[in-house]
């Protein structure tokens, strides 16, 4: 009995996992697409392939809705750079971030423009506790920054601009994706593309803190 008791809840769980993860990926689309204002519940609904009354029992409305795909964008975005400690050697940690940050860029280029969207409107659907969260995650990550500059492990560099050009380089190449393939041909926006980016990127940031690129 309490083995199928488990296995139901397992299946309910796995269930809700999989209506989240629909849910969430047909936002994403729909916000990419018509911004919040533009966007409805019913729009996300028929994009999931699920009834309207099921989105809005997980989510409870729109703006429920667009504030858990802005959480995941974020946390998708600081994973590659939730784990860099003070011990950690800088050229490696910065390397991997900037490309992850490029693979991500190039995989989920419509969570990038949904984020910049947000941020030119004056961040106006941005709740406090994201805010909060953004700002705690900012200043650890500045901090381990700064250790490593105390450490003698990099220039000395103003942290906070180096996170900023980081993201600026990075999410260029989602947000302006339209412009790179008018003035590229759309060459530099394939899985190749964005390896030569990387490249690039690495080098130019790197040595702009007194690091090489790791082999």
């Amino acid at each position: 009995m309490l083995v199928q008791k488990s296995v139901k809840k397992n299946v309910k769980g796995s269930v809700r996992q999989a209506n989240y993860g629909k849910i969430i990926k047909a936002a994403v689309t729909v916000f990419a697409t018509k911004g919040y204002q533009g966007a409805t519940v019913q729009e996300v609904a028929e994009k999931a392939g699920l009834p309207k009354a099921n989105v809005l029992y997980y989510f409870k409305s729109k703006q429920g809705i667009y504030e858990a795909v802005l959480s995941d964008i974020l946390s998708l975005w600081n994973s590659s750079f939730d784990h860099a400690t003070a011990q950690d050697d800088p050229a490696v940690a910065l390397s991997r971030y900037i490309r992850e940050k490029l693979e991500i860029s190039r995989t989920y280029p419509e969570a990038s423009k949904i984020f910049a969207m947000e941020m030119i409107k004056g961040a106006e659907q941005l709740s406090d506790e994201i805010k909060a969260g953004m700002v705690s995650w900012f200043q650890s990550r500045i901090a381990i920054i700064q250790q490593w500059i105390q450490d003698g492990k990099m220039a000395n560099v103003d942290p906070a601009m180096l996170m900023f050009q980081i993201w600026a380089t990075t999410q260029h190449y989602a947000d302006f994706s339209a412009q790179i393939s008018i003035l590229k041909d759309g060459k530099m926006l394939n899985k190749k593309g964005f390896q030569d980016v990387g490249d690039y990127l690495c080098r130019s940031i790197l040595s702009s803190c007194g690091l090489k690129v790791p082999e």
